[in-house]
């Protein structure tokens, strides 16, 4: 399934501004475990605009959008995912770690 999405270009594959559209198919592709490498060069973004959408930080809504798109396309397969917003962890020693020396 995740590789047939990969099999339509976009229409410009030169540097554009990401819009909705390409936001709720980034959110489907997410969910469908297409690599964040494939999502970079298809969209010829940078990695951070990725995660902007992820974190909507740009097109918030985006992913109540692609949910309803998503349980559309594929049904039965909303059960098998991760509807939530992405959580950043830190790799960094949490402090409360600290006070067990």
């Amino acid at each position: 399934m995740a590789t047939a999405f990969l099999t339509e270009p976009p229409a410009a594959v030169s540097r554009r501004p990401l819009t909705e559209d390409d936001a709720v198919s980034i959110w489907i592709a997410r969910w469908l475990r297409v690599r964040q490498k494939d999502l970079v060069k298809r969209y010829a973004c940078d990695p951070r605009r990725l995660y902007e959408i992820w974190e909507e930080i740009t097109f918030p809504g985006s992913r109540s959008k692609a949910l309803a798109e998503f349980r559309r396309r594929y049904p039965g397969l909303d059960a098998r995912i991760d509807p939530g917003a992405h959580k950043r962890i830190s790799k960094a020693v949490h402090p409360d770690q600290l006070s067990l020396f």
